[in-house]
């Protein structure tokens, strides 16, 4: 909904780091979107871009089935930056030659910098880069000269800049690349011109101007879980037309301890908006009893979310708008553009048939998630909610493993409070990625004074990650751990023994079920 005055295409040709180069373009106030390699040049033409990115892929370019574009693209004037596969297409589309490495290079490589005064390579000395290739270029294409290489790949790096086309064979957009975003710096400002004045300030201004045109003094119905995107979401209606807005929030007794009252007091008392809660614990708990296996109770727990939620909708509905938390990534993970659809986000849902509204409102459908914790501070969203843990959508059901029961959900609760309060206290929490504990279904014994017990076992789960595609268990001190385990022993009651988990992604997954 923002006006974007200028903008960077990253051109998706299957590889796995598309939506790191947009987040990376975008860390420098120059808006990025991701289009798929099947995009008409029509439509490229007419955006008006500043720059076009190729991402990488896992193909071979000379394979003719592999994603491929029109040459065309070259000879549009707008600046061109190849990354690995992109790199290897850019040799291809000007006739250069691609080869089958005999040696796949893979992880940090040296690299050297054969031209130093390359725009592209402006501030940048010899340094490791992040490899990931079977093919190699042999042969540059007439017009491009090599400007960089390693020991196993003697075209590291190419460009023509008077046709300002540039490409690369390693990854600038991660972490591994040691001066990586100068290299990107170098293609958005002084390759593409851009200015760089796309700011969250400004995205707010003109979204919530763009939402007053669209609504007008129509209603809006919005679906609030009390997680960070659909909280932003709600902000931003609230602050464009107040009590126009509605939020519907079901309460299924499976958040975090106090986690629902923590959401209507912030909404209630900081917006200007119509708050519904729905208190349906024993209901949710009613439908579960006796379930064990998790798919069996994923399943029962979003039918009735869902049953819950569009029954109040019905109640609420008076033609008008509804609204939704999606941001950027839900709309490519459900597959918009040529991506394989991987999931139908939580926040990107299909409505029952028989409610009609005007139309569906995704204020954050152009945000990534970091972007849109920036927008969350800077309406005055409080912290606690704005940096909200990741929270499954089943909630703590996936967190109790085996039959969910009332006594079972408060030594949850208690204890997974106990554990986030430890590590907010000990200053570590901004270290880890996620961070919860589990209730399996196991009781111990245990000595507590004079007396046997046989209890609960609290598993408690911190991990390190920077895509949550992998992840490692965080190294907690020691000390952290002692507390969090003499505190939840003390002050949960029937637990009597708490563990960690130190697996890792792979073999494990980051939550138990």
């Amino acid at each position: 909904m923002s006006a974007v005055k200028e903008k960077i295409l990253v051109l998706d040709f299957g590889g796995q780091y598309n939506q790191l180069i947009a987040r990376r373009v975008r860390d420098n106030n120059v808006y990025a979107e991701i289009k798929p390699y099947t995009t008409s040049l029509e439509e490229i033409k007419n955006e008006n871009y500043k720059g076009i990115i190729f991402t990488g892929g896992p193909n071979s370019v000379y394979d003719m089935s592999s994603p491929h574009y029109d040459k065309e693209i070259l000879n549009l004037g707008i600046p061109v930056l190849g990354i690995c596969y992109g790199c290897q297409l850019i040799c291809w589309m000007r006739d250069g030659v691609v080869k089958s490495a005999d040696t796949r290079e893979y992880g940090k490589i040296d690299v050297t910098i054969d031209k130093k005064e390359s725009v592209l390579f402006r501030n940048i000395p010899d340094s490791v880069v992040w490899m990931s290739h079977t093919d190699y270029i042999s042969k540059a294409p007439n017009g491009f000269e090599v400007t960089a290489h390693s020991d196993n790949c003697p075209c590291a790096a190419m460009e023509n800049p008077g046709e300002k086309i540039y490409a690369v064979q390693f990854h600038p957009e991660v972490t591994h690349t040691q001066y990586g975003n100068t290299l990107l710096k170098n293609f958005i400002f002084d390759v593409c011109g851009c200015a760089g004045d796309w700011k969250m300030e400004g995205f707010i201004e003109n979204t919530v101007n763009a939402l007053r045109e669209q609504i007008g003094d129509k209603k809006v119905v919005l679906g609030l879980s009390g997680g960070v995107d659909s909280s932003v979401a709600a902000a931003l209606l609230s602050k464009a037309v107040g009590s126009q807005l509605t939020c519907v929030f079901v309460d299924q007794g499976l958040m975090r301890k106090n986690e629902g009252d923590f959401v209507e007091e912030t909404f209630t008392r900081l917006f200007d908006m119509n708050f519904v809660r729905v208190n349906c614990g024993d209901e949710f708990i009613a439908k579960l009893k006796g379930l064990t296996d998790p798919e069996d109770k994923r399943n029962v727990i979003g039918t009735e979310f869902y049953k819950v939620f569009w029954a109040k909708v019905r109640e609420e509905a008076d033609g008008g708008f509804f609204a939704q938390g999606t941001i950027y990534p839900d709309c490519i993970e459900s597959g918009k553009g040529d991506a394989d659809k991987i999931k139908t986000h939580h926040n990107k849902v299909k409505m029952p048939d028989d409610i009609k509204f005007d139309g569906v409102i995704e204020p954050l459908c152009d945000l990534f998630k970091d972007e849109v914790r920036k927008v969350g501070e800077l309406l005055g969203i409080p912290k606690e909610l704005v940096w909200r843990q990741p929270f499954p959508g089943p909630g703590l059901g996936v967190r109790i493993i085996g039959e969910i029961t009332k006594e079972k959900i408060k030594v949850l609760q208690d204890a997974d409070a106990v554990f986030r309060d430890e590590i907010s206290r000990s200053g570590i929490e901004n270290k880890l990625s996620q961070f919860f504990a589990v209730l399996p279904d196991v009781r111990t014994v245990g000595v507590m004074g004079d007396h046997r017990t046989y209890d609960h076992l609290i598993a408690i789960r911190a991990v390190t990650t920077d895509d949550f595609m992998t992840a490692d268990f965080a190294r907690i001190p020691y000390d952290v751990l002692a507390r969090v385990s003499s505190r939840i022993i003390n002050e949960v009651d029937n637990v009597n023994r708490v563990v960690y988990d130190i697996t890792s992604k792979p073999p494990g997954t980051v939550e138990w079920e």
